[in-house]
């Protein structure tokens, strides 16, 4: 993104280079800083809460946390975060599904259960902490509120124009849908809600965003001047532009929540299925004859 001043205002203009490759070292110290706390948490606090010769991972764990990783990086590095950030809208709104409904669920599937215990035992110290933080209440209101906030102009366009402030979106985003898929995969299950009441929650996390969806929409002209400019990827205006990053967050992010309603239901459904009791039919020959 390429700055100017022109009569005292600044003018963002994108760059014509739109490929041109970008060093984020930002995301790589994150990616390394992972690793470590990761090794640190395996070797040396590991011994102390998991018993000599038991699992201290599972193979989910394993999987869960590599993947999430991945879908981490694929979101914060080149080219994603560049054409997110100076060209498309819509790129950008993919980034923001990735690090709120694919990471979160991931790091906490990757979590395991002494881990998890410890963490919330550090945090708060006892179980009514652990069962405060868990309230789908307030955790649905919290990601709701982010998700409105950052889809605001004022809120889209400075993040464009102030590195620090973008970076803090992006973790306001990601620690509000961490605390929002608490509820559902917490390790600890006893503090996960109720699968009807997953359903439910889970429906209404779907049905907040179609009001900036809305927005992106049937917006008649550019929302966001951070993205108007003459530079166009693909050839991508900025009208389609806007109506893709609806489509994604409310057709893309809504399906892909409803899957997980879904899945709730027919778990529930196999949890709740009545034994099937077989009752003999008796021939008309079995009867007793009266006399």
């Amino acid at each position: 993104m390429l700055v100017s001043w022109q009569a005292g205002v600044v003018i963002l203009t994108a760059d014509p280079q739109i490929w041109r490759f970008q060093f984020h070292p930002e995301v790589w110290i994150l990616i390394a800083g992972i690793l470590l706390l990761t090794r640190y948490t395996l070797k040396v606090v590991a011994p102390n809460f998991v018993r000599p010769n038991s699992e201290i991972y599972s193979r989910k764990n394993f999987y869960a946390f590599w993947v999430a990783l991945f879908a981490l990086w694929f979101a914060s590095d080149w080219p994603m975060h560049d054409i997110s950030e100076e060209y498309l809208y819509s790129v950008h709104m993919v980034q923001h599904m990735i690090i709120s409904l694919i990471v979160p669920p991931l790091l906490l599937s990757a979590l395991p259960v002494w881990l998890t215990k410890a963490i919330f035992n550090t945090l708060g110290g006892d179980k009514n902490f652990t069962k405060r933080i868990s309230n789908p209440i307030a955790a649905g209101i919290c990601f709701n509120f982010v998700v409105i906030v950052t889809h605001l102009p004022f809120a889209v366009n400075y993040s464009i124009e102030n590195g620090s402030f973008h970076y803090f979106i992006h973790l306001a985003v990601f620690i509000s849908s961490l605390w929002m898929w608490l509820p559902i995969i917490n390790p600890m299950k006893e503090f996960r809600i109720s699968l009807p009441t997953q359903m439910v929650y889970l429906f209404l996390m779907s049905v907040v965003p179609t009001i900036p969806a809305g927005f992106l929409t049937f917006a008649g002209g550019a929302l966001y001047d951070a993205y108007d400019h003459q530079v166009r990827l693909w050839g991508i205006d900025i009208t389609t532009d806007q109506q893709l990053a609806g489509f994604v967050m409310k057709l893309v992010g809504g399906v892909y929540l409803w899957v997980w309603i879904a899945a709730r239901f027919f778990q529930w459904s196999r949890r709740n299925q009545p034994e099937m009791v077989l009752v003999e039919s008796k021939s008309d020959d079995s009867k007793i004859p009266t006399k």
